[in-house]
């Protein structure tokens, strides 16, 4: 069974272009699922688990196990969608003769909308780094860029100076898959991305390396996603704005200031990347729900008979 399994994370990795963040989710599900068996539902040695011994009431027991250990809907679901896709491959590979997991239903998650900021709010993150350093700038820059292209911090981090196109101000970017998409930036991500490129040479002279990063760490090297999403944490504390704000906040809040301006769901679909409308659409709920609670205290019918 572990030689099925990372047979199958290979065919992910390699065949399937997946990013090494989702392969390790992957793998933690799949780990998961054989010590279930081994230690929980077959009493035996993980080890010696066999693909054969799996049945739906395996996987069910798995799922319920799950939530019974505090794991929430979503993750189920994730964990679920992991267990399908090894046994389509573990069928395809001539393992398994049927898929154990195939009409084992989704555990429902409930619907929550994407966390956003209000225009002030990000007003007051984007003019948060104090200075003018080199970190400093950076950090403006990163901030400034993922607003104005929504793009996903492991995107940004990827970037290089020669995918953006100074003149007609977009970016090349790949994403998901390695697709490639042409992402347009404003003036003001110009502005702070050209401040930081002044100072870029000063850090990158501490690195050997040859390719050209845009962001970069203090050591000159390519900056990494969680030394980002430390950058973001310490100017949201600063901003002192609500809690919960991250990376993708920015990435909702682009899309969600698009959709209230009047953009048009198939054009934010493209410049987010999402392979499925249905992804998008989650912002039609954000946008209803700030017409409900401008509605709710503006109108004076809304409020009546509540004194």
């Amino acid at each position: 069974m572990r030689a099925l399994i990372d047979a199958f994370l290979g065919h992910l990795e390699e065949e399937r272009n997946l990013s090494a963040h989702t392969v390790r989710a992957y793998r933690g599900d799949l780990e998961r699922f054989l010590d279930f068996l081994g230690r929980r539902f077959l009493d035996q040695d993980p080890a010696t688990v066999r693909p054969e011994q799996i049945d739906p009431l395996a996987v069910r027991s798995f799922l319920a196990a799950q939530a019974r250990d505090g794991l929430g809907r979503r993750s189920q679901g994730r964990a679920l969608s992991a267990l399908k896709s090894f046994f389509r491959f573990a069928c395809r590979v001539g393992a398994l003769a049927a898929n154990p997991a195939a009409r084992v239903p989704t555990p429902k998650a409930p619907k929550t909308l994407p966390r956003h900021l209000r225009p002030g709010e990000i007003e007051t993150l984007l003019e948060a780094p104090a200075g003018d350093g080199a970190l400093a700038r950076r950090d403006r820059a990163l901030l400034e860029l993922l607003y104005a292209t929504g793009v996903r911090i492991a995107e940004a981090i990827g970037l290089d100076w020669r995918d953006l196109d100074w003149a007609g101000r977009t970016l090349r970017v790949t994403g998901k898959g390695d697709k490639e998409r042409m992402v347009p930036f404003g003036r003001p991500a110009l502005e702070a991305l050209r401040a930081w490129r002044e100072l870029w040479p000063e850090l990158r002279r501490r690195s050997s390396d040859h390719d050209e990063p845009v962001f970069l760490n203090a050591r000159g090297g390519r900056l990494t996603d969680r030394s980002a999403r430390r950058i973001v944490d310490r100017w949201v504390e600063a901003a002192a704005l609500a809690r919960g704000v991250h990376p993708h906040t920015l990435r909702h809040t682009f899309a969600t200031h698009l959709l209230e301006a009047g953009a048009d769901l198939r054009a934010i679909q493209e410049l987010l990347g999402h392979a499925s409308l249905a992804t998008t659409q989650r912002y039609t709920h954000v946008d209803l729900d700030r017409l409900l609670t401008v509605y709710r205290e503006s109108h004076p019918r809304a409020r009546a008979g509540e004194e």
